[in-house]
């Protein structure tokens, strides 16, 4: 599988191979598609196996190019440090888009 077979769009997909990624791990195979869907993932994987990309990437999809308006997407995390990765991962999987991210 790819990501170009999970339904990315052509900015995402770029990023995507700008990254180095060649292929979905399984969490991203498994969760991508039905995030696009607009439907609800609970998922659970090791460290280190994509698990940001896998809700990221379907979330930068799903968010478009619109830039104006008020916050569409929110991402806790349990820790400064962990938030902080986060946004990094959006904003480089997001790099050809308009959208901004903020770390609070």
């Amino acid at each position: 599988m790819t990501f170009k077979e999970l339904g990315l769009g052509p900015e995402i997909l770029a990023a995507i191979e700008e990254s180095g990624y060649t292929e979905p791990t399984p969490i991203q195979a498994g969760a991508i598609p039905s995030i696009i869907e607009g439907r609800d993932v609970i998922g659970s994987a090791q460290t280190g196996t994509g698990k940001t990309a896998a809700f990221a990437l379907p979330a930068l999809h799903r968010l478009g190019g619109h830039q104006k308006g008020p916050p569409r997407c929110l991402v806790l995390g349990p820790t400064r440090e962990l938030a902080a990765q986060v946004k990094g991962q959006f904003e480089k999987y997001g790099s050809a888009s308009p959208l901004k991210c903020t770390l609070v």
